[in-house]
């Protein structure tokens, strides 16, 4: 469950947490009255994909309908392409109208760009390659040449390599 904080910009008055829209409504008025506007946001307590996903979308109390619909309905994938895509990259996004789907994020659960390079000679994306030529391959020359359009983050503990298109 996504705790969140709701912090006044009035100092005079009470913050609070709260775990769903419905939630922030009804304590945004029950504890300082409708003349409170403006609350800061916070994210307190969840998984640590949705945490990087808050971070990442910028949440503040005009989004915060859209990012809990985003918790409770996007899949892993969709939520490490908005991470990368939006957080990382810097592609615009209205959480509102758009999906991550439409991003193009190329996504490898590998530790390191070596590991990428093996993984593309053993698939093939070189070329046939015969056995008796495989131990002389340069996988240092070719992760560094990856490392031109590839990038590494790591989210929620785990190790990703990444290219947008």
């Amino acid at each position: 469950m996504t705790t969140l904080f709701a912090q006044p910009y009035d100092f005079t008055a009470n913050g609070f947490y709260f775990h769903s829209l419905d939630e922030y409504v009804t304590k945004s008025f029950n504890l300082n009255g409708p003349l409170i506007e403006e609350y800061e946001i916070q994210f307190i307590d969840g998984e640590g994909i949705d945490s990087q996903l808050f971070e990442a979308l910028n949440i503040t109390q005009c989004n915060i309908e859209a990012y809990f619909n985003a918790v409770e309905t996007w899949d892993e994938d969709q939520k490490l392409k908005a991470i990368i895509a939006i957080g990382e990259v810097g592609y615009k996004f209205d959480l509102a109208k758009d999906s991550p789907d439409d991003f193009e994020v190329d996504l490898y659960q590998l530790d390191t760009m070596r590991e990428l390079a093996e993984q593309f000679v053993d698939e093939g994306l070189y070329g046939t390659i015969p056995q008796s030529l495989q131990s002389y391959i340069d996988y240092d020359a070719i992760a560094r040449d990856l490392a031109m359009d590839y990038a590494q983050i790591t989210i929620d503990g785990t190790r990703y390599i990444y290219r947008c298109v």
